[in-house]
């Protein structure tokens, strides 16, 4: 795959965030009834902003869930194709951390009255997000096979975690909902890492 190509793919991907809403909890300092209601006051409150989403949450679940998609479809591919042990490991991972991420959120989606982006295999009208790839560089990878299945695999999936990336900082900067924030605080962590695994397998680290 070709440097232009590949500044030319455009969108974002993994890793896994496991997410728990802590209940707020109240201690017995012998207060009786009106301590009892200031803790259900400040757990009501607490509940409240732990549920508030703005429509940057919304963007994030909505782009996140195609990219991380593409992502599953790009790791898949390396189960038959791919010559390197290292490659099929790293796949794997991927599609572990990814795919319960994206059943995630789905349900915010749905808990919000919002639209869930369909599973699919047509990537077009996703080519402005940062690190996607196109339909003809999937059409690529579907067709390499072995060492240079690898090379291709690890150099697109490079640009598509820098994109994921990308896309949740934009979040941990501007989101309002807390697990979604968590979720691309761990996004940013874990593709990092990935990133300079990649680049390592590929020589440039």
């Amino acid at each position: 795959m070709t440097s232009t190509r590949t500044r030319a793919v455009l969108v974002a991907l993994t890793a896994t965030a496991a997410l728990a809403l802590t209940a707020c909890g109240s201690g017995d300092d012998g207060a009786g009834t009106a301590h009892a209601s200031h803790s259900a006051a400040a757990g009501a409150t607490a509940s409240a902003t732990a549920g508030a989403h703005n429509a940057q949450d919304v963007s994030f679940a909505q782009s996140m869930i195609p990219h991380h998609q593409q992502a599953l479809e790009m790791a898949g591919l390396a189960v038959d194709r791919g010559s390197s042990a290292q490659v099929r490991s790293l796949a794997a991972r991927i599609e572990k951390a990814q795919d319960p991420e994206i059943r995630t959120m789905t349900g915010w989606l749905k808990a919000w009255g919002e639209d869930v982006p369909m599973a699919g295999m047509d990537h077009s009208g996703h080519a402005g997000m940062a690190g996607m790839m196109s339909d003809k560089d999937m059409t690529m990878l579907k067709r390499a096979k072995g060492t240079d299945f690898d090379t291709m695999f690890l150099t697109m999936m490079v640009e598509h975690h820098r994109g994921a990336v990308e896309m949740a900082g934009t979040e941990k900067a501007k989101g309002a909902y807390g697990p979604a924030t968590t979720m691309a605080d761990a996004i940013v962590t874990a593709q990092n890492a990935e990133i300079k695994e990649m680049n390592k397998l590929l020589g440039k680290g």
